[in-house]
């Protein structure tokens, strides 16, 4: 192509202009014009300015008259190729030639070194060709070692003309030696038998376990023999040339085999390129994380762990929405928490003005005349994309057809890999450096940093600890100067959560769009019934009923069709299974609330979870307990709920961890049940139904409430059996002597008098 950076033209050279290939037929230099034929048979003439001057001209290699192959392309060789010595060894070799060509090693007069220029290289006394040949004898008298270090045992005169008109940079490549940088030629042992067998290796490795290098290259003799009985065993490809070919292929092969295929599927799937995040709620981050602070539960007063749940907005890092739940979340909890992010925060007691709505464009007058409250200064909107974890409550079906109801995409980050969403486990730590660690029963990040007793410092209730993160996201962390998170597109600016997302209300407006109230029903779980007469439906084992049920409509199968035709869709909420809901078919905004039929008809008993109606179900199963009515049911309840309330496992007896633990599910479902209620919309209650009473707040006034709930239970039982029946007072003592006189003698045996006393016997 081009040597010594001059274009070289001759007739028969290849090129390509602007991707079109043509050929040199004639070069006319005394007119400084070319003939150019394409594979057309097109002839133009053009002049060598044109040519030189093209903006797309590509020369193509000559092909061999060999009819060898041409050598793998490369690309060419720079001074960056040469190590510290190379580099070192081709100046001394440049300084050489530069001499016999200049008289000075440094190549000009005003670079001369102490000496120069010597007697046999003086440009004034001499000729070029002189100090050629003197450069020539010079290097033939060096002592061989020499020589050889410095690869000068073969400078000849011919070596200096070819050299010749060479500078800077093109005379060091030409001066180091080839065989520094030479192309790779690959590997000859290489066969094609050799290389699916490779091949063959990798992919069963893929589904294995992780195994060492020796392991596959002896996986590799194992295919080889059975595959290719007759290829030759020597020449298999050694352990250390099946290392660099498996390096080359595959790379060092650092990742571990579950990384690795993740990596794998990934590809496969078509997930590949990295989301650029441009407006707020395009991507929003879930994650749950146990708090490192202890809190108490107000049931018991036991010390507790609670979990903390996020919800990371990846494009202002603000946080519109958290959760806090007693030892763990549900799926439940977390589709309560995708519709916290698109309601308004109310304001709260304590909350000055400068917490409340304060964003231009849409005044806080219109968002409350929306809500019917005043709106604190967190931003909701309605998530397009949200990214959560492998655990059980994001992967749980409810949740998914919650986000399905909502409207926004599932992407789920790959498993293992923090860096998918590294934003929110930053977060993490970020507020527990800014706010956790200033509160009492803070536990530290690890077991040995952990204070001599946490459980006694915690002071925080659950709503106390809710309160305190609310206050601090709403006017510390929302109007925090963002660091390393600050957009690319003002450089210099400050900018925080709240005023990125100002920026881009302005930018792209504001959509007014909060969830309906129904929204609470439509993401609780569905199940698929038959209404039956007089009894209601079973919904997980326990019937639910309702005086609405009994009215004709309601007896008749459902009109819904598909694949589950004919029958009734239930709602339940695994946090409080004392209720289920059922949607009206003639008017879709009323939602019915079915009471289980074991609720006694007066006063209210303590909430119970799914866990513990399982927990139920299986202890009448185990005992072989034949039950003929829910009511029936409800002793057993009431016994399970009250078995952390004897003597022995009060909070000043408790020895053992048993106690507590039950302590804490007993408070952990009280807590939930507050929580579903909390989260349900208002709705009046109906005609004739008792309504949940509020809580206990001790462990006394909660024993005296199971106590009661007993009582008033067995009362109701005892009025039900003896309904209908008029009580008879008991007789006298008189009355009771007269009828069995005390000193009459029995009758004889087999006599068939009659023993018993008339009235009037004396």
């Amino acid at each position: 192509m081009a040597a010594r950076g001059f274009l070289q033209i001759a007739p028969g050279r290849r090129l390509t202009l602007n991707g079109v290939e043509w050929t040199i037929e004639d070069v006319h230099g005394q007119f400084g014009r070319i003939v150019l034929t394409d594979d057309d048979g097109r002839t133009e003439t053009r002049s060598f300015r044109w040519l030189i001057n093209h903006a797309d001209l590509r020369l193509l290699p000559t092909a061999k008259a060999s009819g060898r192959p041409s050598p793998v392309s490369r690309q060419p060789r720079t001074l960056a190729d040469l190590t510290k010595d190379q580099l070192e060894r081709a100046q001394l070799r440049a300084a050489h030639v530069l001499e016999a060509e200049t008289g000075f090693r440094e190549g000009h007069p005003a670079r001369a070194l102490p000496g120069e220029p010597r007697p046999a290289y003086d440009p004034d006394r001499t000729t070029l060709t002189q100090r050629r040949y003197a450069k020539a004898a010079e290097m033939e008298a060096l002592p061989r070692p020499e020589a050889v270090r410095l690869g000068l045992q073969h400078l000849s005169y011919r070596t200096l003309v070819r050299l010749s008109g060479l500078a800077g940079g093109s005379l060091l490549l030409a001066c180091a030696d080839g065989r520094w940088t030479r192309r790779r030629s690959g590997h000859r042992s290489i066969t094609e038998e050799v290389r699916e067998a490779i091949f063959a290796v990798k992919a069963e490795c893929g589904e294995r376990a992780r195994v060492s290098l020796a392991a596959r290259h002896r996986l590799m003799h194992q295919y080889m023999s059975e595959r290719f009985p007759t290829f030759p065993t020597e020449k298999i490809p050694s352990r250390w040339t099946f290392a660099d070919v498996w390096k080359e292929w595959f790379g060092s092969g650092g990742a571990r085999p579950r990384y690795g295929r993740t990596a794998e599927a990934a590809a496969e799937a078509g997930v590949s390129g990295r989301m650029v995040v441009h407006r707020p709620g395009q991507v929003l981050v879930l994650d749950s994380t146990p708090m490192p602070v202890k809190l108490r539960e107000t049931v018991f007063g036991d010390a507790v762990t609670a979990t903390l749940t996020l919800a990371l907005d990846l494009y202002t890092h603000g946080l519109p929405a958290f959760r806090l739940t007693l030892q763990s979340d549900t799926s439940v909890d977390v589709a309560m928490l995708l519709r916290d992010v698109m309601l308004p925060l109310p304001m709260r007691d304590n909350w000055g003005e400068d917490m409340e709505w304060p964003y231009a464009g849409v005044p806080a007058e219109v968002i409350a005349e929306f809500t019917g409250h005043r709106v604190a200064a967190l931003p909701f909107f309605a998530p397009e994309t949200v990214t959560t974890d492998h655990g059980g409550p994001y992967k749980n079906h409810d949740l998914v057809e919650a986000e399905r109801e909502i409207g926004c995409r599932i992407l789920p980050a790959r498993v293992l890999r923090q860096t998918d969403k590294f934003a929110v486990e930053r977060q993490f730590l970020t507020v527990q450096t800014m706010l956790f660690e200033h509160l009492l029963g803070f536990t530290g990040g690890d077991v040995a940093d952990r204070g001599a007793d946490p459980e006694r410092d915690a002071s925080l209730t659950l709503a106390q600890a809710e309160h305190v993160i609310a206050t601090w996201i709403v006017q510390i962390w929302q109007n925090r100067k963002l660091g390393e998170y600050a957009p690319s597109w003002a450089p210099g600016e400050d900018h925080s959560p709240n005023t990125l997302f100002a920026a881009a209300m302005e930018q792209g407006g504001f959509d007014l769009d909060f969830p309906e109230p129904s929204f609470y029903y439509k993401v609780l779980r569905k199940h698929h019934v038959k209404i039956h007469p007089r009894r209601g439906v079973k919904i997980l084992g326990l019937w639910y009923h309702q005086p609405v049920l009994d009215e004709p409509r309601f007896q008749q199968p459902s009109a819904r069709g598909g694949k589950y035709a004919h029958q009734w869709v239930v709602r339940s909420d695994r946090r409080d299974r004392r209720q289920v809901f059922l949607q009206d078919d003639a008017d879709h905004e009323t939602w019915h609330i079915l009471r289980w039929r074991g609720l006694p008809p007066e006063g209210e008993i303590p909430a119970f979870s799914d866990k513990t109606a399982g927990a139920l179900l299986a202890h009448v199963k185990a005992n072989n307990i034949r039950i003929h009515s829910e009511s029936e049911l409800l002793e057993h309840l009431l016994g399970i709920l009250g078995s952390v309330t004897p003597v022995d496992q009060w909070p000043s007896q408790a020895k053992k961890k048993a106690g507590k633990k039950q302590r804490i599910a007993q408070a952990r479902e009280i807590t939930r049940a507050k929580a579903a209620a909390a989260d349900r919309p208002a709705t009046p209650d109906p005609v004739g139904e008792t309504g949940p009473s509020e809580m206990p707040a001790a462990w006394a006034e909660h024993a005296r409430t199971i106590d009661e709930a007993v009582d008033a239970d067995r009362r109701w039982r005892r009025e039900e059996a003896l309904a209908g029946t008029r009580p008879v007072a008991p007789p006298t003592l008189h009355e009771a002597l007269n009828r069995r006189p005390m000193f009459r003698l029995p009758p004889p045996d087999g006599s068939d008098a009659d023993t018993t006393a008339q009235e009037g016997d004396t």
